[in-house]
């Protein structure tokens, strides 16, 4: 109960400062072009207390999951329509400027606080540790029917050269159906091939089959599960399981699957001592449908290089990490259009709120980087050309523009029926995720 609440609690934080910086976009843009603001509002519903100042009630209301500015005159229903200071009262090209400054601020927002992390701490993996090694190909996987094998290189990517395996990991996630055309470096010779991704049912992204070779540690172990019994701890370093040296979480994953219940032999090592503990295998549906675990995360362990950027460097480096994420939230979006990606990726208050709740006791880099990607995520689901968003009131008005005349009433209310329609659905699916990802699997 106690950790529910922490995650409420930083939920509230993590989105309030989304709010405020967004909504404070729509109010600046306004002000500086005269438009009468009405309501500065923190939350939905009810007001619960505020203060006035000039013409503006800055309030708190109930429903803290939201915010908005009210604008006079934003409606054709609205009174004093004739005011020259409301806001259909103002040319087309300004209520645009208007709409498109809250994503706008989002977007600045999160360049700032990776500008800022960046110039007290900057973390980057060491070049070797980013080469694109295999270390496991499944069996019958898009990977091994492409003829690739343990220990190749992938060394062209499409039209890449040398890619790092976050470039093979992004493509590989977006591109389920789709081929992609590599080259390969296998014992100083090279060939050409064409992996074509699967749809993964389990994570509802493109799937190869196949992982990074590294060395593998131990992300978590869980609670009361073999591993743990067995005296296996959170940052272990894995040698070898049952006499075989690992070097792929897949391929630890596939053994202990594999393993018929039988107990496995881990060879691992802590603060440099080296040991090996037998471990028993369940049979269980914790995660997903039922196989035999240990309740073990197993990751790649790599170099982190830990430094610090001068303000120009790390503006750069910002505003370069924002562009890519950004790319990958539009490749993820086109792959739910396409249906090369599953919408159940999508995450609603209660998966946000464990993942900020989590951040924040991680410490205040961890909590800053997720800040920042949810303030890039609402900036571009905003622009999304649904009525409603902001993008939805851009696309309107660019139509007038063109069409140099308003569109009628009840077309405008149609439309926002429309879009109030789609946002609850959205909303509604993904609570539902939320909640499917904490309830057992049956």
């Amino acid at each position: 109960m106690l950790l529910f609440g922490e995650n409420v609690l930083w939920l509230l934080v993590l989105i309030g400062v989304m709010i405020m910086i967004h909504e404070l976009g729509h109010f600046w843009a306004a002000r500086f072009f005269d438009v009468k603001v009405e309501a500065f509002s923190f939350g939905f519903g009810p007001r619960l207390f505020g203060f006035r100042r000039g013409d503006t009630d800055y309030r708190f209301s109930l429903i803290l999951l939201g915010g908005y500015v009210k604008m006079a005159g934003e409606q054709l229903t609205d009174e004093h329509l004739d005011d020259p200071r409301a806001f259909l009262s103002k040319p087309r090209w300004q209520r645009l400027i208007i709409a498109f400054a809250g994503p706008a601020m989002n977007l600045v927002l999160a360049v700032a606080l990776l500008t800022g992390l960046y110039m007290f701490k900057y973390q980057k993996i060491a070049d070797e540790d980013m080469q694109a090694v295999i270390g496991h190909v499944m069996a019958d996987s898009p990977a091994a029917k492409a003829g690739i094998q343990d220990n190749d290189r992938i060394v062209r990517l499409d039209d890449k050269k040398n890619p790092t395996w976050d470039d093979v990991a992004i493509k590989e996630i977006a591109s389920a159906f789709r081929p992609m055309y590599l080259t390969i470096e296998r014992s100083g010779k090279y060939f050409d091939t064409a992996v074509t991704p699967n749809l993964s049912e389990r994570s509802g992204m493109g799937f190869a089959g196949w992982d990074e070779r590294g060395q593998i540690q131990l992300a978590a172990v869980e609670t009361g599960m073999p591993a743990e019994k067995a005296g296996l701890r959170k940052g272990d370093l894995l040698i070898s399981v049952n006499g075989q040296p690992i070097h792929s979480q897949i391929k630890f994953q596939e053994t202990t699957k594999n393993s018929g219940g039988k107990p496995i032999e881990i060879q691992y090592q802590r603060a440099g001592q080296t040991s090996v503990v037998a471990v028993q295998p369940v049979f269980s549906n914790v995660d997903g449908p039922s196989r035999w675990m240990i309740g073990v995360i197993p990751q790649q362990k790599v170099r982190i290089i830990t430094t610090h950027l001068a303000f120009p460097a790390a503006l750069k480096e910002s505003v370069q990490t924002n562009a890519k994420q950004s790319l990958l939230i539009v490749q993820f979006l086109k792959g739910m259009l396409e249906r090369r990606m599953s919408p159940k990726n999508l995450t609603g208050p209660i998966g946000i709120g464990t993942m900020a709740g989590a951040a924040a006791r991680e410490g205040a880099s961890e909590f800053f980087q997720l800040m920042c990607m949810v303030s890039l995520n609402l900036a571009i689901f905003n622009l999304l050309p649904i009525p409603i968003l902001d993008g939805g009131v851009i696309l309107m008005l660019l139509v007038e523009m063109l069409m140099q005349r308003d569109l009628s009433l009840n077309v405008k209310e149609a439309v926002f029926k429309v879009g109030f329609v789609c946002i609850m659905v959205i909303v509604a699916f993904a609570i539902y995720n939320d909640i499917s990802k904490i309830l057992p699997a049956g």
